[in-house]
């Protein structure tokens, strides 16, 4: 059965993921990759199609637009990310439709070598007589969150097009560089003018999540000794060698993205590169509560290397990046509420778990905007297995819309 969404839906996400606006985390830019611009000024020129208001393109990269509103209410950000992950290839995304799932394998047309399948993914299972849409199997679909953008499109068109829906004022914003942390800059929170916000940058539908981890980086830069390997004895120090050990000497069994889960931290390696002469390692610290005692860890492992070979020198440097956005939230769960009423009135049940990373939500709230994460149905992310349910992003679509209409009544 096609609902009411689903085209649109499927015509925007597409239309979305083929354009590539991969983050770039090594560039001090902001976007931090020209072609983020791409879709950033496409989005402004829709917003501006559509009717809605005060569409801007600002200077830091955020594409930003005022729904008005048709009742007195709270002014409710509505928040989706641009950019998709620099982990994985995201150049000539070729998008595809699998109409009326069949519950079986899904294959891929441009590596056949992959798979994806229903029983190591158990949340496909449940999406038989669905259609699904994936990339090729040579790209990341960008789903994540491009998902999300087609989401509140699709939801503020609906709204703009049928002014009888009552509302409150709404403030729509597209940021760049969420994949790297550089989503959310100092200027957007009074740009964006919101009581409170959502991002939909969720997966599982009725996920509504109001805990994320916290996040710390760190950068270390080793500087080692070059000299011609066949006059090195006793003189080279290669930096390589000294980057492997700290990489090997920091625990692989209980502290790393794929042996954790739940509200386990970890700590993931993202980056190396360099030569013999001078190495960098980008390293992320991700736990529920504060990450310092990892930190500390870091630290040690690169003293004790430091040691082996005085001659090297090693550099850790740690900065924040985000915090659980909980201890925020908690004292002020009015959008989270919201949004729980808001799924059971569509016969969603709603659920809480924590995100194993951060959102742009995560910085806004600790920034003075109460901002928890809604589902778009996005699934595998960040690699060539990414898929999602049309039919999901019509449910949240559909929550969008239900989330304005009771925000827009008074509260007793």
């Amino acid at each position: 059965m096609v609902h009411l969404f689903d085209q649109e839906l499927e015509d925007r996400l597409i239309r979305y993921a083929t354009i590539d606006s991969q983050s770039d985390e090594a560039s001090k830019s902001s976007p931090s990759s020209e072609i983020q611009l791409d879709i950033l000024r496409l989005l402004e020129d829709e917003l501006v199609g559509i009717g809605a208001k005060d569409v801007r393109l600002t200077e830091y990269g955020v594409v930003l637009a005022t729904i008005p509103g048709t009742v007195d209410g709270p002014t409710v950000g509505l928040l989706a990310h641009v950019d998709t992950a620099p982990q994985f290839n995201a150049t000539d995304v070729k998008p595809r439709v699998i109409r009326g799932y069949n519950g079986g394998d899904i294959t891929f047309p441009d590596a056949p070598e992959l798979v994806l399948s229903p029983e190591e993914y158990p949340y496909l299972a449940e999406k038989v007589g669905q259609d699904i849409i994936t990339a090729s199997g040579t790209t990341l679909l960008g789903a994540d969150d491009k998902a999300g953008i087609a989401i509140i499109m699709t939801a503020v068109r609906h709204l703009l097009n049928h002014p009888e829906i009552s509302h409150p004022t709404l403030r729509i914003a597209f940021t760049p560089d969420e994949e790297i942390g550089r989503g959310v800059t100092e200027p957007l929170p009074n740009d964006l003018a919101a009581d409170f916000a959502y991002t939909f940058d969720g997966a599982a539908v009725g996920e509504i999540e109001y805990e994320s981890f916290s996040a710390d980086a760190a950068e270390i830069n080793i500087t080692g000794i070059s000299i011609h390997p066949g006059l090195a004895k006793g003189k080279m120090v290669n930096a390589l060698h000294l980057a492997s050990k700290i990489i090997t000497t920091l625990p692989q069994a209980t502290m790393t993205p794929e042996s954790t889960e739940k509200r386990e931290g970890f700590i993931h390696a993202t980056q190396m590169h360099g030569d013999a002469a001078a190495m960098t390692i980008k390293i992320s610290f991700v736990k529920i509560a504060v990450c310092k005692p990892k930190g500390d860890l870091l630290q040690q492992v690169c003293l004790a290397v430091q040691a082996t070979e005085p001659r090297a020198e090693i550099k850790c440097t740690i900065r924040p990046q985000y915090r659980n956005m909980r201890y925020w939230l908690e004292t002020d769960m009015r959008p989270v509420d919201l949004a729980r009423e808001a799924a059971i009135k569509l016969g969603i049940e709603p659920v809480s778990v924590p995100i194993r990373g951060g959102t742009d939500g995560s910085i806004l709230t600790e920034m003075g905007i109460p901002t928890p994460n809604i589902f778009t149905g996005m699934q595998n992310i960040h690699g060539p297995l990414e898929w999602i349910s049309i039919q999901d992003m019509s449910k949240a679509t559909k929550l969008c819309l239900t989330l304005a209409e009771l925000a827009a009544k008074p509260t007793n």
